[in-house]
């Protein structure tokens, strides 16, 4: 029994320590990665190709996300607040829901299962084929020319996709519920824009930006760190969306209690 119970502690420690290494390993390659940012030369064209990739490409899976989601946001508010005879509500949550939480996680969700994946299969193609290795013989930093454009892409687009997000998102909950609901239209609005302040959209904002930091962080470290073979390169690719996904969760936590603790 005894021997048993060091061996799960043994596990345990294992495992926290491989965590504590691999935030260490990620946290000196984003510092790394933002370095870059400060220095000369910067890759203008890698930096536009990444923005439209990473941005202008991202608009049609989050734009048709955001809008059902705020419809059927409208269609739970409405059921749960018919029985406290709250339903005028609907309005006000729908949109501080969208611009606090459900428009920058969703945006962050969305984007990182299509951009961090890309990042890592793209990157870890170019480590496996030794692509990477040829940028070093020829006297270009990897991670300023790869890293660096991506990172700066990701922080600058996901705010942009965050408040569209919000915009198309509040837009679905205000077809719901002026078609299937019942409410005026003016009315709608009205509520809408008198609940939701300054302070609900810079704050879905900021979240935003920080989640595509850690998209394009993860997708290239994975992607840089991938190991040899088509396997590696499918492992690399999972394991970016994977993390990035969890990051992202608990990131939206701990921003909701920086930004709205009591």
């Amino acid at each position: 029994m005894v021997r048993f119970a060091s061996n799960i502690f043994v596990h345990v420690g294992r495992a926290f320590l491989a965590g504590c290494r691999a935030v260490g390993r990620i946290s000196v390659f984003a510092a790394e990665g933002v370095s870059h940012l400060a220095r000369p030369p910067f890759y203008f064209r890698e930096f536009y190709q990444a923005l439209l990739s990473i941005g202008f490409f991202s608009l049609p899976v989050v734009g048709l996300t955001a809008f059902f989601t705020g419809g059927a946001l409208a269609l739970q508010i409405y059921a749960g607040g018919s029985r406290f005879s709250a339903e005028s509500a609907v309005p006000s949550i729908v949109a501080i829901g969208m611009a606090r939480e459900l428009g920058p996680v969703l945006c962050g969700l969305m984007v990182a299962g299509r951009v961090a994946s890309s990042i890592a299969a793209e990157l870890g193609t170019m480590r496996v084929t030794e692509q990477i290795d040829a940028l070093v013989t020829l006297d270009t930093n990897p991670s300023k020319y790869l890293v660096a454009p991506r990172i700066a892409a990701a922080t600058l687009a996901m705010p942009v996709l965050a408040g569209i997000g919000d915009i198309v998102g509040i837009f679905g909950g205000y077809v719901v519920g002026v078609s299937r609901l019942g409410f005026n239209p003016s009315s709608y609005l009205q509520t809408t824009t008198q609940f939701l302040e300054t302070a609900d959209v810079v704050s879905g904002l900021v979240k935003a930006a920080v989640f595509g930091f850690i998209v394009a962080v993860v997708g290239c470290y994975h992607g840089m760190n991938s190991e040899r073979g088509a396997k590696g390169v499918g492992r690399a690719t999972t394991n970016a969306v994977a993390t990035s996904s969890v990051l992202i969760i608990a990131t939206n936590f701990a921003l909701t209690e920086l930004f709205f603790a009591a």
